[in-house]
């Protein structure tokens, strides 16, 4: 660690904060004192830059010059409670109004911190008095449960803070309910100065083409566990923890509760430590569970969403995307869970079984925030669908299969170029899949000792034959599933042939010497 980064980590512990910290706070009361009384101002910063510090300092620095009243809002009852805690460390005596708040001794207090519903359910009936706040901070603004109290504060100067100003609800986009945005320091610049961990991410070539979208333009729950729950699924998210991230503690995404316990039984059976944690658990579970992670090196915690605000484990050293999501803003506060810097880390391992990283990008890509803010349905139309991300893909054996094969040098076939050229010389589409058979044969040929050999490893080619045949039909623009059906049995019926026909020709073509007879 450097002397600068150690000298400056030594201030942080006495509420001193960083200079990115500090010129954040400059700029925004700069918009306090030049702005109207009711400006609307998003500040963003990415997680793990210290949002909660930056306000709470605000706060402080507020009260003591101004003669008014502070309200922050936040959407869960953990940040409502961190956010209390840290205005504390502050020095800020503050007001948590939540269910069970006694608000006789409000007068009393120039701070108050308030869950949303709780808020808006305390304004209605007219229990709390706001006539006296002249700032409301929003934490994690990009929620849109908040711009409904938005009425009750005209005349106040609204702060709202996020990882990433893009609204949860494209039909209600940030910019019509703030004024302006005011970016803070890059991912990449806070990676740079140690104040956040870089991502090593390994993406694998999901088939997604079966979820189907809901009325909240994200993935259903129903095809998400459909899709996640099948034991091939299950099989390759164990199989890409053992390859990358072994023995390490390690947070599970899972789009679905039914999913996140079929991944804690699938981890369970195969002798690895692992909880499951879901929004039905009780305060009590949840604590526990959390605090068996962080005790436990080498835990798995397999979770539904619950924990991408909020929390705060800095041990995590593999995040796991076992899903899909459309959202930019999940997928940042996902993959930000394991940015946290501890000791020695200085960067942590991002499994993505979604096609997540296809769809937005590396997590820490400099995002032109503003852009995003003033158009965001620009560029929601931009991201690419899963067709567009799986026609890109490079189908090949799996590695488990391609073992069997180790004496080929190249496996894959490039179903589209061979159709291209094929469309380029004139010639019929059939040769595509006549090409694509004396490939197979050929591989099959190269690893076996007779022909039976070879009739054996044609069969471990079903998954492929089954994906070259769909990357045909969609090149001729046929795929109904008879069809599909036909032309997957008539390939492997083609491809035995094939092998009985050609292989002692083949395989002296291939070894310079006859098979054993």
């Amino acid at each position: 660690m450097s002397e600068a980064r150690e000298a400056v980590k030594e201030k942080k512990t006495d509420k001193e904060l960083y200079d990115y910290q500090q010129g954040a706070i400059s700029q925004i009361f700069e918009k306090f004192d030049t702005e109207r009384e009711d400006y609307h101002l998003l500040y963003q910063l990415p997680t793990g830059g210290g949002k909660t510090v930056i306000f709470s300092e605000m706060v402080r620095q507020y009260l003591k010059h101004h003669n008014k009243k502070v309200l922050i809002m936040t959407h869960r009852v953990e940040l409502c409670n961190q956010t209390s805690k840290m205005l504390n460390g502050f020095g800020v005596t503050n007001k948590v109004v939540n269910s069970k708040a006694n608000l006789d001794d409000q007068a009393e207090y120039s701070c108050f911190v308030a869950m949303v519903e709780t808020l808006n359910n305390r304004l209605n009936d007219g229990i709390l008095d706001i006539s006296g706040v002249g700032l409301v901070i929003i934490d994690e603004a990009h929620y849109n449960s908040f711009t409904k109290l938005f009425k009750f504060f005209e005349k106040s100067f609204i702060l709202g803070v996020t990882a990433t100003p893009l609204s949860s609800n494209k039909e209600l986009p940030m910019k019509d309910n703030y004024d302006e945005l005011i970016t803070g320091e890059t991912i990449e610049n806070l990676i740079e100065n140690e104040f956040l961990a870089r991502a090593e991410t390994y993406a694998y070539d999901m088939g997604l083409t079966s979820l189907e979208v809901g009325s909240n333009g994200d993935y259903t729950v129903k095809s998400s566990e459909d899709l996640y729950s099948s034991p091939s699924m299950l099989q390759k998210l164990i199989d890409a923890y053992k390859k990358h991230s072994l023995g390490k503690k390690t947070l599970i995404f899972n789009n679905g509760i039914n999913t996140s316990i079929n991944v804690y039984y699938a981890f369970k059976d195969a002798g690895y430590p692992v909880m499951h944690l879901d929004n039905t658990a009780t305060k009590k579970q949840r604590k526990q569970i959390l605090q068996w992670f962080h005790e436990t090196p080498d835990a798995i915690l397999t979770s539904v969403s619950i924990l991408t605000t909020g929390f705060d484990e800095p041990t995590i050293d593999t995040i796991i995307l076992n899903r899909a999501t459309k959202s930019l803003t999940l997928y940042y506060q996902m993959i930000g869970r394991g940015s946290r810097i501890l000791n020695n880390k200085s960067k942590f391992t991002t499994i993505d079984l979604g096609n997540n990283l296809y769809r937005f990008g590396p997590w820490g890509a400099d995002l032109d925030w503003q852009t995003i803010f003033k158009s965001p349905n620009f560029y929601a139309d931009r991201i690419k669908d899963d067709e567009a991300i799986e026609s890109n893909f490079k189908h090949d054996l799996s590695d488990e299969v391609k073992e069997e094969f180790s004496k080929s040098e190249e496996t894959y076939f490039d179903i589209k170029q061979t159709y291209k050229d094929a469309v380029d010389a004139g010639e019929s589409s059939k040769v595509v899949l006549e090409r694509s058979i004396e490939q197979h044969a050929k591989i099959c040929i190269e690893n076996s000792e007779d022909v039976y050999d070879a009739l054996a490893l044609a069969k471990l080619l079903k998954d492929d034959i089954n994906q070259r045949i769909e990357t045909y039909a969609k090149c001729i623009s046929r795929s109904t599933y008879n069809f599909l059906k036909w032309l997957k049995d008539d390939y492997q019926k083609k491809l035995s042939s094939y092998l009985r026909s050609n292989f002692d020709e083949k395989f002296e073509e291939i070894h310079g010497y006859p098979p054993e007879d």
